[in-house]
């Protein structure tokens, strides 16, 4: 399933390209992720653990950057994983882009995700809003630890947006499936949509 998502940061578009570059600082942004060893150039073993309500899985896997465009600003990353508890496997295919824009940096993220097994049950809208949350929550922690490079802070000192539960997570995406469905059936007959 393709899933896009943007978001826009404060700085100067060098500062994220450098912070890009740093896979580490990068996979800290990310809620559940836990990135374990780097087996390789460019190529790293980790875990990512996302939990929605009952929905719990935690993936063992590796990620690989596969291209980096430094004149376009992009980079490819390649990444699998297994659940632990043998239930499915994920596969993602994930481009990210960065453009100058007046106010900093907008990021771009263009994500294919396969899920086989019980992760693929639980849907595409369910995965598409889970994949949402968990984007918006690592906008926002990696914002922060732009700002603390450039401050001249330890980035590992600041403290992130805290993990969602997975109570709080399924929430945010009921949130979102719902005002999608209000969207689809009540927009349409608005009189402003006329």
């Amino acid at each position: 399933m393709k899933i896009t998502n943007e978001f826009d940061v404060g700085q100067s578009i060098e500062s994220v390209w450098e912070f890009f570059g740093d896979i580490p600082q990068v996979a800290a942004c990310l809620p559940g992720a836990d990135l374990t060893d780097e087996i390789g150039d460019d190529h790293y073993q980790g875990v990512v653990a996302i939990s929605a309500g009952p929905v719990k899985l935690e993936f063992d896997g590796d990620a690989k950057i596969v291209g980096r465009d430094e004149a376009a600003k992009t980079i490819t990353v390649d990444a699998n994983g297994a659940d632990r508890k043998g239930r499915g496997n994920a596969v993602l295919a994930l481009d990210a882009g960065l453009n100058a824009i007046p106010t900093g940096t907008k990021v771009d993220i263009a994500m294919d995700l396969q899920l086989s097994g019980a992760a693929a049950q639980y849907g595409r809208g369910l995965v598409n809003d889970v994949t949402t949350v968990l984007l918006e929550d690592f906008a926002t922690n990696m914002q922060n630890r732009l700002a603390a490079i450039e401050a001249g802070l330890d980035p590992d000192a600041v403290e992130a947006v805290q993990p969602a539960s997975g109570f709080a997570i399924a929430l945010r995406a009921a949130k979102m499936a719902l005002l999608r469905v209000f969207r689809r059936f009540f927009l349409p007959y608005s009189p402003e949509a006329v």
